[in-house]
């Protein structure tokens, strides 16, 4: 059993590493002159969401449109393009889930306010359901009143001992 679950450690651990190796690669391909475009570039893939994957960056990502999207970013920056003309580009072309911090506007407010809402929601329902369980007595039936008494009775017996 030992030796199965150690193939199997070993098997994950060489598959996490091919990840991380694949992804190292991906980027080495892209070569740069300037250290203050490279450092832009990777602050873009990092601050772009790929618009297939689920909550991934462009830079985490290994779908095909996620690579045509770096290799924009990267034609982009090696063009001269600001951040904020990239952001720009991106958003145009694949809407405000494109960017990780979209801007605040009436089109955005869910994506500001939604989680506090919830939050906020959530700590209510438990307020009132706290109080409303503290104000409701408990009816006890005849025979739950007798245990009562004969369990108090038997406490008070027990303390004097």
């Amino acid at each position: 059993m030992k030796h199965w679950l150690a193939m199997l450690f070993a098997v994950l651990m060489a598959s996490v590493g091919s990840i991380s190796v694949s992804y190292a690669v991906n980027l080495e391909t892209y070569q740069f002159d300037d250290p203050n475009k490279e450092a832009l570039f990777r602050e873009l893939i990092n601050e772009l969401r790929c618009p297939k994957c689920q909550n991934q960056s462009i830079a985490d990502s290994d779908a095909p449109l996620a690579k045509d999207l770096r290799d924009r970013t990267y034609q982009m920056v090696q063009q001269g393009a600001t951040k904020q003309e990239v952001v720009d580009y991106m958003v145009a072309r694949y809407g405000d889930f494109a960017y990780y911090r979209p801007p605040v506007r009436l089109s955005t407010l869910v994506l500001w306010l939604g989680p506090v809402l919830v939050v906020l929601t959530g700590a209510l329902v438990i307020i009132v359901r706290v109080r409303q369980q503290r104000h409701e007595e408990v009816e006890l039936s005849d025979h739950e009143r007798e245990q009562l008494a004969a369990l108090q009775s038997s406490g008070q017996d027990n303390d004097h001992d």
